[in-house]
């Protein structure tokens, strides 16, 4: 991937009271962020660091990261939960008349 293809990440800019700036973060580089008065400029700063990086990778042979919007998944979860959860959610299942799979797909949505 190159730099041209910086855009495609998963980018946020929130204010930042702590910095008293807007604060670019992406998913994909959790280290990465750009502080800027600006929230338009804090993330195209972010976008420009992660183009280098992303180029630097690489030109170096390593793997770069990508976008979770263009990685595939299954849609299967596995979740392990105390005894008392499970007992409770197959109970609020069988009150809305749904499976147990249904009723957690439901309330993972919801969340």
């Amino acid at each position: 991937m190159s730099g041209a293809d910086a855009r495609r990440y998963s980018y946020r800019v929130q204010w930042s009271p702590e910095d008293d700036e807007y604060v670019a973060t992406v998913l994909e580089f959790p280290s990465l962020s750009w502080l800027d008065q600006d929230q338009t400029k804090a993330l195209e700063g972010l976008v420009e660091v992660v183009a280098g990086v992303t180029n630097d990778l690489a030109a170096a042979g390593e793997e770069v990261p990508q976008p979770f919007t263009e990685r595939s998944y299954s849609g299967t979860i596995y979740v392990r939960t105390s005894a008392e959860v499970h007992r409770r959610l197959v109970m609020e299942a069988a009150e809305n008349h749904v499976s147990l799979n249904q009723w957690a797909a439901q309330r993972l949505a919801s969340a």
